[in-house]
């Protein structure tokens, strides 16, 4: 069975039970936290994916990892199910498919402006009304950063969609362009 597959059915099912619950929102930061964590620390996967460590100890770890309480029942409903179906091993691949369904349910765009300087109040303001108008009714996500590697302009990526307004882009699209003529 496709990989990609078993995290999204699983997902799904986490999610109409969170929503049942009106826990969805709760378990949305935690498995933020919890893809966070796994994509700062590679040996979280790794120690998830281990036979000989004991699912308790990878329950605890998950519950660490995701800033989880006592009072997230169905995130240690998860857990546990996880562990009687020995799939704690795909706990990342679960929650990062949990957090695209829940964005998928509510409509909400994950955004990102990188930028070659820091933008200013009134650039960051003009840019968010735009890609606002651009998604229409739906929310985002919005989050900027920095790369002076793109020499000047901006990147704007929106879910899948890249715009990009860079100086290395229209470059890189130069240097092609003259390489293709030859």
């Amino acid at each position: 069975m496709n990989e990609g597959l078993i995290p999204r059915r699983y997902a799904k099912a986490l999610y109409d039970v969170a929503s049942e619950r009106q826990q969805a929102t709760r378990l949305y930061t935690l498995m933020g936290a919890l893809t966070a964590a796994a994509g700062a620390q590679p040996e979280l996967t790794r120690t998830l994916a281990n036979p000989y460590v004991d699912d308790a100890d990878k329950r605890r770890l998950l519950t660490t990892a995701a800033g989880a309480s006592g009072d997230d029942t169905t995130f240690a409903d998860w857990l546990r199910i996880l562990a009687q179906n020995h799939r704690m091993g795909m706990a990342a691949d679960i929650a990062r498919a949990y957090i695209d369904c829940y964005r998928s349910e509510r409509r909400i765009y994950p955004v990102t402006v990188t930028s070659a300087a820091p933008l200013g109040p009134q650039e960051s303001k003009r840019l968010r009304d735009l890609i606002q108008t651009h998604i229409g009714d739906a929310s985002m996500e919005y989050a900027e950063r920095v790369d002076p590697a793109l020499i000047g302009g901006f990147a704007i990526d929106i879910a899948s969609e890249r715009l990009d307004a860079s100086v290395r882009n229209r470059l890189e699209q130069m240097r092609h362009n003259l390489l293709k003529k030859q």
